[in-house]
């Protein structure tokens, strides 16, 4: 097996676990509210040390199953991640955004995964799409089809598609180099939108491109485009601070993530993506061990994701469809109670001091 697509593929997986687990307890904070109530990023503080994953890695294994099932082939590809979808919901997944649940509701309605999306730029799309980056970043035309049709599915505004594109090809460069240069990565996004009337973005992410070259921070850059509340869920927020924060960390996994959660708001979303980002350069060893070990994950262990990607490397590199590892699903349902009864005593911590 070629680890030239192990190593980007479980690192994106993993990093995307990591970063949605160390983000989970700042979601929706202020930043002073941030650093009075945990002082350090450090390590989790979810439950007592441990760290456990939301909707953000959910989404990024079903759609890694659904590339093993499919080798990439649009039509089965977005059958599979409709069937994912709908028996996703059905264990009771916290935290799922509202566009998502509309576009899941008529999936179950019997909506092809086609015609099922909801006209909405929230950010779920940019979950989904940094595996497929990885995967068929080399054919750009593949990539095209499989990102649009991962964002269709819950997302219909071209907004999204934009940046679920803008994410995949971060993470196709990513795995591919070192380093990336702000200019190439802004020349080669502005070659795939170009057709698609999306000036809007591409003057969003040539600001983006142009802050980090002049190495501005991203909590700075953040400042500037006037969003010193935190990043919102608004796709057009979340992914030009999520590739600020990858062209400013691009080895730096640990610096990478906590400089997201510092830009407060949807921390758990946006460390995720750049978790996945930034893991496909630096591979699964360059996650901090600390993070990896205090995963506090079951069905969907550490290990259950690490031979996920392994499988996926293995059908990118043969090309042919396989049925991909699965859950138990009692125990989704089961760590799904528990996740939920530590959510609700996060929240209700925060009704009390320090303010």
């Amino acid at each position: 097996m070629d680890a030239e697509k192990i190593i980007p593929i479980t690192g994106c997986l993993l990093g995307t676990a990591a970063g949605d687990a160390m983000g989970l307890c700042f979601e929706n904070l202020s930043r002073t509210r941030q650093f009075r109530l945990f002082r350090d990023v450090e390590g989790y503080h979810f439950f007592f040390g441990k760290g456990m994953v939301s909707d953000d890695t959910e989404h990024a294994c079903m759609t890694a199953q659904a590339l093993i099932f499919s080798a990439g082939e649009p039509g089965r590809f977005i059958r599979r991640l409709s069937r994912n979808l709908r028996y996703w919901i059905t264990g009771l997944p916290a935290g799922i955004g509202y566009a998502t649940l509309r576009a899941i509701l008529k999936l179950w309605l019997g909506f092809p995964g086609e015609k099922s999306g909801v006209f909405s730029a929230g950010n779920g799309p940019a979950m989904r799409s940094p595996i497929i980056g990885i995967c068929f970043g080399h054919d750009t035309d593949r990539m095209r089809q499989l990102v649009r049709c991962s964002t269709r599915i819950t997302h219909k505004d071209p907004k999204a598609e934009a940046g679920a594109m803008a994410v995949a090809l971060a993470a196709y460069m990513a795995a591919g180099s070192d380093r990336v240069s702000p200019g190439d990565y802004y020349e080669r996004l502005r070659d795939i939108l170009i057709k698609d009337k999306a000036d809007e973005f591409l003057n969003l992410m040539r600001q983006t491109v142009l802050s980090a070259e002049a190495n501005q921070t991203t909590q700075d850059f953040a400042e500037s485009m006037g969003w010193s509340a935190g990043i919102s869920g608004y796709i057009f927020h979340t992914v030009p601070a999520v590739i600020h924060c990858w062209l400013s960390h691009q080895r730096d996994f640990e610096g990478a993530v906590k400089a997201m959660i510092r830009c407060g708001g949807d921390t758990d979303t946006t460390a995720a993506i750049a978790g996945a980002i930034v893991g496909s350069s630096v591979g699964p060893e360059g996650i901090p061990e600390k993070w990896r070990d205090n995963l506090w994950e079951w069905p969907r262990t550490v290990t259950w994701m690490a031979d996920l990607g392994t499988q996926l490397a293995q059908v990118c590199e043969s090309g042919s469809a396989r049925p991909p590892l699965s859950l138990p699903f009692y125990g989704i349902f089961i760590r799904n109670l528990a996740f939920m009864l530590i959510v609700l005593c996060h929240g209700l911590r925060r009704l009390f001091p320090p303010y």
